[in-house]
């Protein structure tokens, strides 16, 4: 009986076996496979999922807190979810005078998650053409947007004994005494307009790096420095407080935002600068679907009333370019001041 048994179970194994033997021959697939995807996804690319974006996107502002880039990133922050379905992230990261934090989005993923702002300032369209920088800024970043433009405001602390230009030059060229200059960085916008203007009127200006505008602005009020200059929100604040007060502007017409303040060639001094571009990038190589994709958010938070307003407290004018436009006017800026640092043989040391 138990032989008999034995035989019956072994006999049912054998048919359950030959079962799954024909369903593996025609075709049949495992749970596993019938769950795994029919295409591989492309590492790296956000543009493959067709869902961009999935996640919080990183801004990079390779400065300090406080200063004119970070004040823009937050306007931009203030609206951002109006036109896009994710937020994004404003992380400061300054070090080495904005070198930092380019290097760190140029090595980043170029998938749409990682960008930076500030991209046309000094760091990128004075700075490598003074000196080595670990990035190109031409080749290893992909422009999606330009914003603003901030000229430089030109001030001495509110307790100074200057009252222009001219008098400040007069001191410097009677005294035969080192003008010392607070400036945001190294590179910046605002260390080449002291630097330019020491060229053309022949006095010694000694300029002094920070690791930011907010932090150069700071030390000029404390009067740590002679002369100094900033953006319009980084300065603005001061001057109407009586803290700081200002001599001049460095673009070719007077700053609508201040009027009563004279240019250098008003007052003179044959020098005179674009300002500060303020523009977003992100890593070379991130898909252009990415990139139209962000451009078209940024060009809606431009358009936003709540952002026209939060710029216009700040001194900002809004200048919106697309990619392709800001790539063009970046290159024309890049080649301005590569031959005004040849013309005014301008250099670090």
């Amino acid at each position: 009986m138990y032989r008999k048994k034995a035989w019956r179970i072994l006999g049912l194994l054998m048919v359950a076996l030959l079962v799954l033997l024909i369903a593996g021959g025609c075709g049949g697939k495992s749970a596993t496979q019938n769950n795994a995807p029919s295409q591989e996804k492309k590492e790296g690319t956000a543009a493959t999922s067709g869902k961009y974006p999935e996640k919080p996107i990183t801004i990079i502002v390779p400065y300090a807190a406080g200063g004119s880039t970070d004040a823009l990133a937050r306007a931009i922050e203030k609206v951002w979810t109006k036109y896009c379905p994710q937020p994004v992230m404003i992380v400061n990261k300054p070090g080495a005078g904005g070198v930092e934090g380019r290097e760190f989005v140029k090595t980043s993923k170029p998938d749409g998650y990682t960008l930076m702002i500030g991209y046309g300032s000094g760091e990128d369209l004075i700075g490598p053409q003074l000196q080595k920088v670990p990035y190109d800024p031409l080749k290893d970043f992909t422009p999606i947007a330009r914003m603003s433009i901030h000229s430089t405001i030109i001030c001495v602390p509110g307790n100074s004994q200057f009252k222009s230009m001219q008098e400040l030059i007069n001191w410097a060229k009677t005294s035969k005494q080192p003008v010392t200059a607070s400036v945001s960085t190294a590179t910046g916008n605002v260390n080449i307009t002291m630097r330019g203007i020491g060229k053309v009127t022949g006095i010694n200006i000694v300029p002094i790096p920070h690791q930011g505008g907010a932090q150069a602005i700071t030390d000029l009020i404390g009067g740590h420095t002679i002369v100094g200059g900033g953006s319009g929100n980084e300065v603005a604040p001061h001057i109407q407080a009586g803290r700081l007060r200002p001599l001049a502007v460095d673009l070719p017409e007077r700053d609508p935002a201040f009027p009563d303040v004279p240019t250098l060639k008003e007052q003179g001094i044959n020098f005179y600068s674009w300002g500060s571009v303020k523009g977003i990038a992100a890593p070379a190589g991130t898909p252009k679907e990415v990139v139209d994709y962000l451009a078209g958010v940024l060009k809606k938070v431009s358009e936003d009333p709540e952002f026209k307003e939060s710029m216009k407290n700040l001194y900002q004018p809004i200048l919106y370019m697309g990619p392709e436009e800001y790539q063009k006017f970046f290159k024309e800026a890049y080649d301005y001041f590569g031959k005004l640092i040849k013309d005014l043989n301008i250099t670090l040391q």
